[in-house]
């Protein structure tokens, strides 16, 4: 496991209530009943308190398509998940999560997820243009995994070439006052990353916030800017944007840094990857310990 960075503030900022999350028209969401507006706030609000979430994003790789070790069993690869979910390791100690945000995950999965982990609320959205899944489990996409109330999901679209849609789905979860937002990118639309950057750091919000997922490019990427500018990423050292390496080859060496976790900058983060290969996807999972004041 590689060592986590200290567990100590970051950069204070103020806190705000407001969340202003642009929906797409007429996108549906599924896990949730209704899709409700955005949050807003008539003026302002008290300090919420201290609260640590136990957080991880990972790209499943649940699809029926080449390169993914468990698409063909989603089954397996469900198990492989729950157990994640209920045990994984930050700063060398095991963890149980509090809020997972999951990328490359199947209808069927989330289905599944609801039985085995029955007290979490789950929200899931269909990435339009990506493979199917396998055995019946229907269509691949994201998903957003609590283990306190999600409110008002909301499927975004982000800016893309013609021809082609990329998503963004986020929540908020009042008991923690924080907004969650998971997406999955493409390295193809490279010339679209600081659209897409820019996009997702608006649909976050100015409060307290988890924003995860594969986003096809790596830390020193300017696309990246406007994600770095407004937020932290849990694993990066100081001002450097670093990070341990999160997608894997085919012989399962780690390559590559494509999946972050952003954080509000006022928080305190321990964050890790697993230092060994994951056989159950083509990226590693990320995980962290954040403790927002």
């Amino acid at each position: 496991m590689r060592a986590p960075r200290a567990l100590v503030p970051l950069l204070s900022v103020a806190a705000a209530a407001a969340v202003v999350a642009a929906a797409a028209a007429g996108a549906s969401i599924e896990g949730l009943p209704g899709g409700g507006g955005p949050a807003h706030a008539d003026g302002a609000a008290p300090r919420p308190a201290a609260v640590t979430v136990n957080a991880m994003t990972w790209s499943v790789c649940g699809a029926a398509r080449p390169g993914c070790p468990l698409g063909a069993a989603p089954d397996a690869l469900g198990k492989q998940i729950v157990q994640r979910i209920q045990g994984t390791e930050v700063g060398g100690r095991k963890v149980r999560t509090d809020a997972v945000l999951l990328q490359d995950v199947c209808e069927g999965h989330v289905r599944a997820f609801k039985k085995s982990l029955p007290t979490w609320t789950w929200a899931f959205a269909a990435s339009p243009g990506e493979a199917s899944c396998a055995t019946g489990q229907g269509r691949s996409g994201v998903a957003i995994g609590t283990a306190q109330r999600l409110d008002r999901p909301e499927r975004t679209k982000l800016p893309a070439p013609a021809g082609r849609t990329r998503i963004a789905l986020c929540a908020d979860v009042p008991s923690w006052t924080a907004r969650v937002c998971v997406t999955k990118l493409s390295a193809a639309e490279g010339a679209w990353r600081r659209k897409q950057a820019t996009t997702l750091a608006s649909l976050a919000g100015t409060g307290r916030v988890l924003l995860g997922g594969d986003l096809a490019d790596t830390p020193e990427s300017p696309a990246l800017d406007p994600l770095y500018r407004r937020l932290a990423e849990c694993d990066q050292s100081g001002p450097s944007r670093t990070g341990a390496a999160t997608r894997q080859n085919w012989a399962g060496a780690a390559v590559q840094k494509t999946d972050y976790l952003f954080i509000t900058k006022a928080a305190a983060v321990s964050c890790s990857v697993p230092a060994s290969r994951i056989r159950a996807s083509d990226h590693r999972p990320l995980s962290a310990v954040v403790r927002f004041p």
